[in-house]
């Protein structure tokens, strides 16, 4: 223990003191092989650093500051060489470009979901009216269905989310529809398409289709699914005194619901019918 005495060697708390780390940190770079002690006294246990350490535990530190993994560091501590250092932060600056590409996506979707609340917020709730309804991405899935509560999309949410890297579902994405051919005819009651409404930034594999611009006679009301034939009696008939002909399957989105609030006066539920 000489160095010791000479104070060439300082304890495991003073170390962490210095560079502003925890003991548990330091023994964990230990266990991992990252940064052993220069001494440890076998009747206590206590563990000593030296300023060799130091350089090492710099490098430590400067590295995790730019997220570089600790077992690539492990790597070049074992075996230093620029080569080597310049290949690590060639890989990680293009971890961390990927990384900030991520995060757009995020700030996009982000983006997306409060404008989306803010204009259900903001709703004319009861009016009837005829709307330009821009072009959209969707993912689909066809088969008969009646909805008592939203929990029954689940079946249908799971098979579009089926092999999907990360999800796209959220509140206001999922809707459902009627065929013209059973709007036609006065059928409300059941639904005959559950869809995913695609963002830009969404990354979906499978199968997708692009529904073209429309115009479309549209209504929104406080309620849910099941609260909706009544609408759909009133667009109809809005249809049929305007002369207008129906021109594909309605679009029907819980905007909010259960997913958002539990106050039901809150809810807003939009249904959407081309038109020509």
């Amino acid at each position: 223990m000489e160095r010791r005495e000479k104070g060439e060697l300082f304890r495991i708390g003073e170390v962490a003191r210095l560079f502003r780390l925890s003991q548990g940190t330091l023994r964990h770079y230990e266990r991992l092989g990252l940064l052993a002690p220069e001494y440890v006294d076998p009747a206590t246990g206590y563990r000593y650093y030296s300023t060799r350490q130091f350089e090492s535990l710099n490098t430590i530190r400067y590295l995790r500051t730019l997220d570089m993994p600790l077992e690539e560091i492990q790597s070049f501590l074992r075996n230093r060489d620029v080569d080597k250092i310049t290949g690590m932060l060639l890989r990680q600056r293009a971890a961390v470009e990927e990384k900030e590409r991520q995060l757009r996506i995020v700030r996009r979707k982000i983006d997306n979901r409060l404008a989306q609340l803010a204009d259900a917020r903001a709703s004319d709730l009861e009016t009837v009216a005829v709307k330009a309804v821009p072009a959209c991405q969707i993912a689909w899935l066809r088969g008969e269905m009646a909805l008592s509560s939203y929990l029954d999309l689940e079946h249908s949410i799971r098979a579009l989310e089926a092999g999907q890297a990360s999800t796209a579902v959220f509140l206001g994405k999922v809707g459902v529809g009627i065929s013209a051919e059973s709007l036609a005819a006065g059928r409300f009651d059941r639904y005959e398409l559950v869809f995913l409404r695609l963002d830009r930034e969404d990354e979906y594999t499978g199968r997708t289709e692009t529904i073209p611009a429309a115009d479309c006679v549209t209504v929104r009301f406080c309620g849910e699914h099941r609260d909706a034939p009544r609408y759909y009696e009133k667009l109809m008939a809005f249809i049929g005194e305007k002369g207008l002909t129906v021109a594909g399957f309605s679009r029907e989105i819980t905007m909010i619901d259960y997913g958002l609030t539990n106050n039901t006066e809150e809810f807003v539920t939009e249904i959407q019918i081309p038109v020509k």
